[in-house]
């Protein structure tokens, strides 16, 4: 009984141990992600995962129903996409054809009101967002620099990082994007509780302006610059300027990295519906022109979908592109398979939501689930034409 007794000690002795070093190591975030993700019963982030984080909620005003085409839901799914959405658990899948929703598919319990995690999606918001406070003169241009807003960032090349650079991921930020190691500075980012402390800790250590490099800290620090210039929350800013103009269907949430320094992760974790998305995708593929109103400057949406750097053209300004039988697409992508798809020739856009994606191909832009989408909504609409 004694060896026991000592036994038991001596476990609760190291785990006491090891709570406490993780706490002083500036790990303690660790704890919050094994009780939101493996406690919960998965292994990763999740699209469900908004009520367990604080939360600031991006209010709708009018609903505007969005038109539907008269073929509405009149097409045949394919087999192909069928054993897609099955595989990769999609639960929203929305095709719009001029503007109007032609086809509309919900599973595994979802529905139109139903609010998923955009993860990365947002990113290309926050550069909405971005557009929208150049417009208004609260930043100059893409060109103006970070240090104007944050005069303590730190690094060599600090002083000739601009909001733009941040944008278009190329900021030379000593950031870390690894979603696998629990100490990596993108999961901190994920649990931890001061964001904008976290940022600022940072250093801006190779020159900017360069080349593509994808770093989710570039949008949060962006978001950053956003907040400060326009002296707003980023959810009550988008709520004014889009949200509300755009007729949204239902209010949303940004998650934030906690109530006390309330601060929305910028770089992902905004929690809507697929109809909602869908709306901003159809901004971009407008031009910024929504229900008759120029929400956004044209030539800002331009430069969003067009490669900032001609050696690499999978990027523009806070919008993934691709070129696909010779036309030009851009995507709002999220890591486990959100996409806002916009074909500008045809106006067609695609919107897919759901619970897993296939690993990355090392040739393509974009996972191979990403093709199966964008083939079978065309197969549907050549077949239902």
């Amino acid at each position: 009984m004694k060896t026991i007794a000592k036994l038991f000690a001596w476990t609760l002795g190291i785990v006491l141990c090891i709570v406490l070093g993780l706490y002083m190591t500036g790990y303690g975030y660790v704890f919050k992600g094994v009780r939101v993700v493996y406690m919960t019963g998965h292994d990763t982030a999740f699209i469900d995962d908004y009520p367990y984080f604080d939360n600031r909620t991006i209010e709708n005003e009018t609903p505007d129903p969005l038109p539907k085409h008269p073929d509405y839901n009149t097409a045949e799914i394919p087999q192909k996409l069928k054993e897609t959405h099955e595989t990769y658990g999609t639960v929203s899948y929305l095709i719009f054809k001029d503007g109007k929703l032609w086809h509309e598919d919900y599973a595994d319990g979802y529905g139109p009101e139903s609010h998923t995690n955009s993860f990365s999606m947002a990113k290309s918001i926050t550069t909405l967002l971005l557009g929208k406070a150049i417009e208004e003169g609260f930043i100059e241009s893409l060109d103006q620099k970070v240090v104007d807003f944050f005069p303590e960032l730190k690094g060599e090349f600090a002083e000739q990082l601009t909001v733009g650079d941040l944008s278009s991921m190329a900021s030379g930020l000593n950031w870390d994007e690894n979603y696998y190691s629990p100490f990596s500075i993108t999961a901190q980012a994920y649990y931890d509780k001061n964001l904008r402390e976290l940022m600022l800790s940072l250093a801006v250590d190779e020159q900017p302006g360069q080349e593509f490099n994808y770093l989710s800290g570039n949008t949060q620090l962006l978001g950053m610059v956003i907040e400060k210039a326009t002296e707003q929350h980023l959810s009550h800013y988008l709520s004014e300027k889009f949200w509300k103009p755009m007729g949204m269907e239902n209010h949303a949430y940004w998650q934030l990295d906690s109530e006390e320094s309330g601060m929305e992760k910028t770089y992902c974790c905004l929690s809507s519906n697929a109809r909602d998305f869908a709306r901003t995708g159809l901004l971009v593929l407008n031009k910024g022109l929504y229900n008759g109103q120029q929400l956004l400057n044209e030539d800002f949406i331009e430069k969003c979908i067009q490669p900032r750097f001609e050696k690499d053209p999978e990027y523009g300004y806070g919008f993934w592109l691709e070129e696909i039988g010779g036309r030009p697409f851009f995507v709002m992508q999220g890591i486990l398979g959100q996409y806002v798809i916009g074909d500008p020739e045809k106006n067609i856009l695609i919107v897919r939501l759901g619970h897993e994606r296939e690993s990355k191909s090392n040739t393509a832009v974009f996972p191979a689930d990403f093709y199966e989408y964008l083939n079978g909504a065309y197969e549907m609409m050549r077949k239902g034409s």
